[in-house]
């Protein structure tokens, strides 16, 4: 279930313009009712048995309707839906049973200290698509079961302060955020999913320790303002997603903490030179995107990536494939066989590179060359 939650909340991440979330298949899709609601009720002795949500529960939605709903606002069991609603402000009188919110594509400008308050249950909360500028630092207090905080598209220009260490997805894309202050994300071990792109995000707007204290599987600030890969990443990312910067080059201790990294996006920036070495950190990794770039060579050290399968190197400026660029020196080292290599729309003359180049693919249809056009 962990898996299929990471691969959705993924998938959300991407989702570019604003594409309105259909809560019921988000429910349904991660079960969150069936699975959590256990978590989620009252210590109370005296908890009635209808508080239970059964599995066709939400396919009779409109046999769920509860009366103590705002107004405005379409309630079942546990869900609150007030999308589309032109609302200004979060509703009051909120159900205090409440696991999933939706306010997302309103005009809420603020949210205040006690909108949520007594929503101690909360598991999901969307506010993406609204005119949220000011977060009151109280905002959050008493969320420790809230796992999903959507607030991207908004007018955020700084990080919400004291976010819940529940939480497992937080996406703030497309705000504008410039600084990620020293603790920004303390105590957010459970965090899979972290969104900032499309923020006017720069190197000299991340604070030293703004990571500290924190893990994380999967970052993204793409489309922001990188000049250079940022140090003091989570030492906890599996997949990171820093495309379509302007980041410049490629050092030896850029990667040293990303030990456990397996996927790399950094596409679409001005990257003309890969230090030797640098990439010896990430032993790991799987899947390299440095396609839309400056390069003129192939990165060094990619041969000695023995988990390495897909690598793209497409719109660079490489004229010269080594015999060796790809594949280990050694015949009876272990390596995984590359399933895509992409080289073209390169000045590389493809002809002339020799047939052992790539002697660890999986096979022809796995390579990628061309003429380069201009």
């Amino acid at each position: 279930m962990k898996v299929l939650l990471l691969l959705t909340l993924l998938t959300l991440c991407h989702a570019k313009p604003y594409t309105h979330i259909n809560v019921m298949d988000f429910i349904k899709h991660h079960d969150i009712m069936q699975q959590d609601v256990g978590d989620f009720d009252d210590d109370d002795d005296d908890d009635d048995d209808d508080d239970d949500v059964d599995d066709d529960d939400y396919d009779n939605y409109d046999d769920n309707f509860v009366s103590d709903c705002p107004e405005g606002c379409r309630c079942s069991k546990k869900v609150l839906q007030c999308s589309d609603q032109g609302l200004t402000k979060v509703p009051k009188d909120i159900p205090a049973n409440t696991l999933l919110v939706d306010l997302q594509n309103n005009d809420i400008t603020e949210i205040k200290e006690d909108d949520f308050k007594g929503l101690d249950n909360l598991y999901a909360l969307f506010l993406l698509n609204n005119q949220i500028s000011k977060i009151h630092p109280k905002a959050f207090r008493n969320m420790n079961k809230l796992k999903i905080l959507h607030l991207s598209y908004n007018l955020l220009t700084q990080m919400p302060e004291n976010l819940p260490t529940s939480i497992q997805s937080l996406r703030l894309h497309d705000n504008k955020i410039s600084r990620l202050p020293k603790g920004a994300f303390r105590g957010m071990q459970d965090l899979n999913v972290l969104e900032l792109s499309a923020n006017p995000i720069a190197n000299s707007g991340i604070d030293p320790e703004a990571f500290d204290d924190m893990a994380t599987l999967y970052l993204r600030i793409a489309e922001a303002r990188l000049t250079a890969i940022p140090k003091d990443l989570p030492s906890s990312l599996t997949e990171l997603h820093l495309d379509y910067n302007k980041i410049a080059k490629i050092e030896s201790e850029d990667f040293l903490r990303l030990k456990r990294l397996q996927r790399l996006w950094l596409d679409f920036n001005q990257i003309k030179f890969v230090e030797n070495g640098s990439l010896n950190a990430i032993s790991k990794v799987r899947e390299i995107h440095l396609d839309n770039n400056k390069l003129k060579k192939v990165p060094p050290g990619l041969n000695s990536l023995k988990y390495l399968q897909v690598v793209y190197l497409h719109a660079n400026s490489i004229s010269y494939v080594g015999v060796n660029d790809f594949c280990p020196l050694r015949t009876r080292v272990k390596k995984s066989l590359y399933t895509r290599i992409s080289l073209y729309a390169n000045p590389v003359k493809y002809w002339e590179i020799q047939p052992p180049t790539f002697r660890c693919v999986s096979s022809h249809n796995s390579v990628q060359l061309g003429n380069h056009r201009k």
